[in-house]
């Protein structure tokens, strides 16, 4: 194979791999769900399921409930953490049922609650 093929094939799989970087970033910024959505929105759906009779579990219901925290006042404060959530979810606390979930289902409701992080 001449040198001039050789430059000419790999010019073409330079191209091809540019037009598919290009399309999959176009695909990406016209509404692809972003990273995390789908653990994000299970983390919501185990909040409302699990969690949201002794806390508001959405945005924007910080005094709705005397007893509990809210959901964004956990992910607002100052210590909140994924790391600092994950070691909540292993441990017992008074006042609230000792749940026994997986590392998923506690990856999933860290997740939602820092999403909920005031900007």
């Amino acid at each position: 194979m001449s040198h001039t093929v050789r430059i000419s094939i790999g010019i073409v799989i330079l191209i091809a791999l540019s037009l598919l970087f290009l399309f999959s970033v176009v695909h990406t910024a016209a509404g692809a769900p972003r990273p995390g959505s789908r653990t994000i929105a299970e983390g919501q759906r185990l909040a409302q399921a699990w969690c949201q009779s002794c806390h508001a579990v959405e945005r924007h219901m910080t005094d709705f409930f005397d007893e509990a925290p809210s959901f964004q006042a956990i992910a607002d404060r100052q210590g909140t953490t994924a790391l600092s959530l994950k070691v909540f979810w292993r441990t017992s606390h008074r006042n609230m049922p000792n749940l026994v979930i997986s590392p998923e289902q506690a990856d999933a409701l860290s997740a939602y609650i820092l999403s909920l992080k005031s900007e």
